[in-house]
């Protein structure tokens, strides 16, 4: 347990049975009346952001989250498959939780797994990852390193827009949050 005073961002609270991930809290003190912390939350389970006042000092129950970094082994045909490096544990997670992370594993790749009481909530990847470029049209004459964008598929099978420079067989950095071109990985 913890008081409204003690929230943070990041932090998962267990209200009403479900879990919430704050996603950004103010403390707020009106000229009349009692000080409340005003939050925005957001839902693990189904993504739904919601905003929520409590009063100041109230209990909240905060859930116990073990994020631990796990390796990505492979894909079973029906859920995703990651090992605990230090216990080299095992756990299957399913599609669903696992979501647009699958457009950037790539096998042996480490991930962040949080789960509470054994029950698996998200897989974490960092900012960005390093991905080969599967195939893309070649550029034409005249192609300037500003200006358009082409479709390549990255060894994971995932679709992103990169400049019309970048060639098959190339590495390139990419945004795990919004499948953005980060720029050319130099070897």
């Amino acid at each position: 347990m913890a008081t409204t005073n003690d929230l943070k961002n990041g932090m998962v609270l267990n209200l009403d049975g479900q879990l919430w991930s704050v996603i950004w809290f103010q403390h707020h003190k009106p000229g009349k009346g009692g000080a409340v912390v005003r939050t925005k939350l957001k839902n693990i389970e189904s993504g739904k952001t919601v905003d929520k006042t409590f009063n100041a000092d109230v209990k909240v129950d905060v859930a116990n989250v073990d994020k631990r970094t796990m390796q990505y082994l492979y894909n079973d045909g029906s859920n995703y498959v990651f090992m605990d490096t230090s216990t080299y544990d095992q756990i299957e997670v399913t599609p669903e939780i696992v979501g647009d992370a699958k457009n950037f594993l790539l096998e042996n790749q480490d991930a962040i797994v949080a789960t509470n009481d054994g029950r698996v909530l998200y897989i974490e990847l960092p900012a960005s990852v390093e991905l080969t470029v599967e195939y893309t049209e070649p550029g034409l004459q005249g192609d300037r390193s500003t200006g358009g964008t082409k479709p390549a598929r990255l060894e994971t099978g995932h679709e992103i827009s990169v400049p019309l420079f970048i060639t098959t067989g190339e590495k390139i950095k990419v945004d795990t949050r919004d499948s953005g071109y980060l720029g050319r990985v130099s070897q």
